[in-house]
């Protein structure tokens, strides 16, 4: 394998970018739940996309730095799965949670008035909640479906367990391609169209509105978009790498399964911390008091 020359260049690689993401994201995390002017479900949002996004990325990385250790890397079908369902149903919930951001700043642009009625404390909670648990329970009946597969091969040319271990299962399941096909479209599919839905009747207010208004559109919805798109990008790129793997290499494999796992926790808390005001302020005033103090 070529990726043995480069062992401990690898691993040295995804220790640096391991440490950053989840040092990024804590930070701003931290931030929201410290100050109280933060306490808005914009920022509560912000906090829950983060918080996946360390999730996420614990669900990857740390197989990572010890398989790149290993001369050979093995893993059970069962931790696997695990693997499987937890990258997808937190990748999933991603969606969401920016369906849910976008929902918020539709109240707050188009109906300010009604907003505080709205957004209540419990309505927030209760998104939050379905925003992770719908996903999960999907994609926790894919594995249940895939424990149950006879394997007549066992190994995976990918760094870690995606869409690509259905080729493990000796004959392609019907079932559970329909029900995948089902669970995209819930779990992305309506997500991104009420994202879509949502941005038109706010661009269509923002073009009947003052420049204050469209200034302040731009400065929270700019970033949401931003991390919609990529999320769209990744999410096809996943579901096509599977059938164009074996035209590469195992460094360049190696090179495009990651940007699965590295684009969104390493951007996402760099996108809010430049691009929100607010949190911006407060990294600003934590980095100038460390140089202080």
């Amino acid at each position: 394998m070529e990726g043995e020359t480069y062992r401990y260049l690898y691993f040295m690689i995804f220790s640096i970018l391991y440490f950053i993401i989840i040092c990024c994201n804590s930070t701003i995390v931290y931030l929201i739940w410290k100050h109280p002017n933060l306490h808005e479900p914009m920022y509560i949002f912000i906090a829950a996309l983060l918080l996946n996004s360390v999730l996420f990325s614990t669900n990857i990385y740390p197989k990572l730095l010890v398989d790149s250790l290993s001369e050979k890397q093995i893993t059970s079908y069962q931790a696997c799965l695990v693997q499987y369902f937890m990258f997808y149903s937190l990748g999933d919930s991603e969606f969401f949670l920016l369906a849910a951001m976008a929902y918020d700043r539709y109240v707050s642009i188009c109906k300010p008035l009604q907003y505080p009625t709205i957004m209540r404390k419990r309505t927030i909670y209760i998104i939050l909640v379905l925003a992770w648990l719908f996903p999960a329970c999907q994609i926790l009946g894919l594995a249940t479906m895939s424990a149950y597969q006879k394997l007549c091969n066992f190994t995976l040319k990918v760094i870690f367990c995606n869409n690509s271990f259905f080729k493990l299962f000796c004959a392609t399941s019907r079932a559970i391609t329909v029900f995948g096909v089902f669970s995209v479209i819930n779990d992305v599919v309506f997500p991104v169209i009420f994202i879509i839905y949502t941005y038109t009747r706010i661009l269509m207010i923002c073009y009947r509105s003052s420049g204050e208004v469209r200034k302040k559109a731009a400065q929270t919805c700019l970033p949401h978009l931003l991390l919609l798109i990529n999320n769209f990008i990744l999410i096809t790129y996943d579901l096509i790498i599977v059938r164009l793997e074996s035209d590469f290499t195992d460094t360049e494999r190696l090179i495009m399964t990651l940007q699965l796992v590295l684009y969104n926790p390493l951007f996402n808390p760099i996108i809010y911390g430049l691009k929100m005001k607010e949190i911006y302020k407060h990294l600003k005033r934590l980095f100038c008091q460390g140089k202080i103090n």
